[in-house]
């Protein structure tokens, strides 16, 4: 998958076909999960979520591909992008717009009292970043990019971080924890 990547980042529009296929799948599982507990009316839907994604990977120009980790990451941040646009522009259109909720653990279940609003999860987890880049690169990794705490270190080693799996579950504790008290200070 990683030689497709690159190759398709050289110019192969053949490897992007060839890739596709590989991939889809797991991107439309993870869109299907960003989606689960939403309103059954919710007007987004998981495949509609993958190719919003993938049309605005088709504008980014000169990716170094590293792995298929690299490419689930930053299709991820893709798909949350695309979530926090729709919310925007729902909220938009109505007074009090449609608010899309999502849980700060992949393991919770997307109840009423562990969900946040997209919007605020994002605006928190882009001031996290900027204080703790590999901390929120981690949570990226983890909860928008569906990687496992095993993988992540191997990741953020492509990225010139070299840390370890017991590192990285400190990060995601801490992370958790910062980011769930930022947002229970937002909604104070």
């Amino acid at each position: 998958m990683t030689g497709l990547l690159v190759r398709w980042s050289a110019g192969d529009g053949e490897a992007l076909e060839k890739l596709t296929p590989l991939v889809y799948d797991e991107l439309h599982r993870l869109a299907a999960a960003y989606l689960r507990g939403q309103r059954a009316d919710h007007t987004l839907q998981a495949t509609a979520l993958v190719h919003e994604a993938y049309l605005r990977l088709l504008t980014i120009e000169a990716i170094g591909w590293q792995s298929r980790a690299h490419f689930i990451c930053l299709m991820a941040q893709l798909m949350r992008h695309v979530l926090v646009d729709h919310a925007r522009k729902r909220g938009a259109q109505k007074r009090g717009g449609e608010v899309l909720k999502m849980s700060l653990s992949r393991a919770e279940p997307a109840g009423a009292d562990s969900t946040v609003d997209l919007i605020e999860l994002n605006e928190v987890l882009e001031r996290f970043a900027t204080r703790f880049p590999r901390q929120a690169k981690a949570i990226e990794l983890h909860f928008f990019g569906g990687l496992l705490v095993d993988e992540i270190p191997a990741v953020l080693s492509a990225e010139g971080e070299e840390v370890s799996t017991r590192t990285v579950e400190r990060d995601l504790k801490f992370a958790r924890a910062w980011l769930r008290k930022e947002l229970d200070g937002q909604q104070s």
